[in-house]
């Protein structure tokens, strides 16, 4: 498997300090707690990461 570089999600700037990071590869892409970056890492594939993205941006623009 090859990653791009980690990113941090934009939302990550929050005084609770719950920050992810997302590092997407060819074959899946990896999520992570920014504050533990050498901690675990979920990996999924790429239909996957784009089910997540496209519930989130469903919920965020409509929070029923």
């Amino acid at each position: 498997m090859t990653r791009g570089r980690w990113r941090k999600s934009s939302y990550s700037d929050v005084p609770q300090g719950s920050c992810v990071e997302v590092s997407l590869g060819t074959d899946d892409a990896g999520i992570r707690d920014s504050k533990n970056a050498c901690g675990p890492a979920l990996s999924i594939n790429p239909a996957a990461w784009a089910a997540l993205v496209a519930h989130s941006v469903r919920t965020t623009s409509d929070p029923r």
